[in-house]
């Protein structure tokens, strides 16, 4: 039976920490920074609200297709190697984005970006798994999160800031030097450890992914925090923007300031959250069962803004910062809920679904804009941020009734006075311990 090792001093907890926090920066910053270029980047090339929900989208599609041989990857290969070779392809792709000169040319570059810094969140996360104890978990994912909302921060008012010294290319032109140089720092800087493990074939990698993917554990969290956390990267990676300007009559800068002051609160609800989990965790209560409440208050959030309300919108889209992050909790909870060696796949697998989901309410709601005439001012109307924001509104509450549904499904299947988390350790099975 495989164990997550002793403690570690903590200057090696900065060496495995931070070289990755740089690493999700980044892919944060790549992700959100759309929300402040969006105006440049419709006015150079024309496109209407779908055009740019797909370029913009482009980089969750790609970053979901590698989720699932990323995680065969980071649990065969390790986290340190896998990626810092994708970041390489992300600084190609940043490059790409710089020189070209049409939609196509764009959509490529974005799509070698996503797909490059794929590894940032995930990779993180086992490499945490490895070096951390798993009680530690969800203060430590918390922190890693906190790093890319510091990216999210970068990606706001500084990055608007830089628009007055050069264009987007240029910031796309720097943004590949920095992801080749954290390519280097991870590769070169973290320290490698080996945990024990079945030499495993290919084929009972797959049948590993069978386990996690016909587990009810897995599935009755799973849908909620796709819906939760792919609405929240979908919004606030383009749609916030445009949201502040076109509902709340925002001029730029102020656009840009409540991003800023948005991201800042990202930071602290991953920390908060994060922290508060691991010390309630303690008290007998779970980690899911925090994430659940945290995604029930975001929901709440979600509904005032569809609402289109006005008045305080910038505090408004503050807790949507700060609740948005609950939904990274079920990671936490389902990586301690199975075996070691699965740790990747399970993550990766939690996160294909995530991307999927943000991919799809991204593009989708610039489609479902796109059905009303823009305004007078040039801007999309009202009704249309309305029926998009209501739609995932709607899918999230289908999601809700599932997981409060399979929850006590799942309590019924298991047998009453078991020690779930011994028998879980021992029998090795992933099913067999529960976080309700």
């Amino acid at each position: 039976m495989e164990k997550t090792a002793s403690p570690i001093p903590f200057g090696k907890q900065l060496q495995v920490f931070l070289p990755f926090a740089l690493g999700y920066f980044l892919s944060y910053l790549y992700r959100v920074i759309n929300a402040v270029l969006a105006p440049d980047l419709a006015a150079d090339l024309g496109v209407d609200p779908s055009g740019l929900g797909l370029l913009t989208a482009t980089y969750f599609i790609t970053f979901a297709a590698f989720q699932l041989p990323l995680g065969i990857l980071l649990d065969r290969f390790g986290p340190r190697r896998i990626e810092a070779a994708l970041l390489i392809l992300a600084a190609t792709g940043a490059f790409v984005f710089a020189g070209a000169d049409t939609l196509t040319g764009l959509i490529i570059g974005r799509g070698l970006i996503g797909f490059g810094v794929s590894a940032c969140l995930m990779a993180a996360f086992k490499a945490f798994v490895i070096w951390f104890p798993k009680q530690q978990l969800p203060r430590i994912n918390g922190f890693q999160m906190a790093a890319g909302g510091l990216g999210a921060l970068a990606a706001t008012s500084p990055v608007e800031s830089a628009l007055t010294v050069t264009d987007w290319r240029g910031v796309f032109t720097l943004l590949a030097a920095l992801t080749a140089i954290v390519a280097a720092i991870i590769f070169f800087i973290v320290p490698e450890r080996q945990i024990s493990h079945k030499d495993e074939s290919f084929v009972a990698q797959m049948r590993d992914m069978g386990t996690i993917l016909t587990s009810l554990n897995f599935w009755r969290i799973a849908p909620w925090a796709t819906l939760s956390q792919g609405t929240f990267l979908a919004v606030h990676g383009l749609w916030a923007g445009p949201w502040l300007r076109d509902v709340a009559g925002y001029d730029r800068s102020t656009v840009a300031g409540t991003l800023l002051l948005l991201a800042g609160a990202m930071v602290v609800g991953f920390i908060v959250l994060g922290t508060a989990a691991e010390r309630l965790n303690r008290w007998g209560i779970s980690t899911a069962a925090v994430g659940a409440a945290g995604m029930g208050i975001f929901m709440v959030v979600m509904v005032i803004i569809t609402l289109g309300h006005k008045s305080g919108a910038t505090w408004i889209w503050i807790l949507f910062g700060f609740f948005g992050t609950s939904g990274i909790l079920p990671y936490a909870a389902l990586s301690q809920s199975f075996p070691l060696h699965l740790s990747g796949r399970v993550n990766t697998t939690l996160n294909l679904l995530v991307f999927l989901a943000a991919f799809i309410a991204q593009w989708g709601i610039g489609a479902i804009i796109g059905q009303w005439p823009t305004t007078q001012s040039g801007g999309y109307a009202p009704a249309g941020y309305q029926a998009a924001f209501g739609t995932l509104l709607v899918i999230q509450l289908i999601t809700i009734l599932w997981f409060w549904f399979a929850s006590a499904l799942f309590r019924k299947t298991i047998p009453k006075g078991r020690d779930y988390e011994a028998d879980a350790a021992e029998a090795n099975t992933p099913d067999e311990k529960i976080y309700e």
